[in-house]
């Protein structure tokens, strides 16, 4: 049965392999992108498919994988903008926090990063760049996703005995 907002199908128990990423491609690229991964999850498939894309030297694959890429950063497009889910929110939470000890500098913004990477991933699919370019590209890409990923899962929020703070000061839920 393929989801409303993939051409995949809708296969929940597809796990990801940590290791081996050649033999991983194609299973990488038959897993569901869509609007039933939570924000965690989708971070972790765009990571992925940068790993995998960095690894490859087949030109196939490579386009695919950044394709996936792209579609991976386009659902992350709206579910930045969705409101996280209480698990999500139990899992940015911390007890004590220290200011500036979360955040990437370089990502003040998770829509301008995600946008960054976007860009990227559109130029190496338009497949106009050198041997070395591509390769200089595809490392900026993968670092760039990886930046966005670590930033999107660091710590938001800290209990106090008011409730939940944003970690900085400001109240609220907002995590993006």
């Amino acid at each position: 049965m393929a989801n409303a907002n993939s051409t995949t199908l809708a296969r929940p128990e597809i796990v990801l392999p940590e290791s081996d990423t050649h033999s991983a491609i194609p299973l990488l690229l038959s897993a569901p992108l869509g609007n039933s991964l939570d924000l965690f999850d989708l971070l972790d498939r765009c990571r992925h498919h940068a790993d995998a894309l960095l690894e490859s030297d087949n030109h196939t694959e490579r386009m695919a994988l950044c394709g996936r890429l792209l579609a991976g950063l386009e659902v992350l497009r709206s579910a930045l903008q969705a409101p996280l889910p209480q698990h999500l929110i139990d899992r940015l939470t911390t007890d004590a926090a220290t200011p500036g000890n979360y955040r990437c500098p370089l990502a003040t913004d998770s829509e301008t990063l995600r946008e960054y990477c976007a860009a990227l991933a559109q130029l190496l699919l338009q497949h106009q760049q050198t041997a070395q370019q591509q390769e200089s590209v595809t490392g900026l890409l993968s670092e760039l996703v990886s930046v966005l990923v670590t930033d999107l899962k660091a710590p938001r929020y800290v209990r106090t005995e008011a409730g939940l703070m944003m970690i900085g000061g400001e109240g609220g839920k907002g995590v993006h």
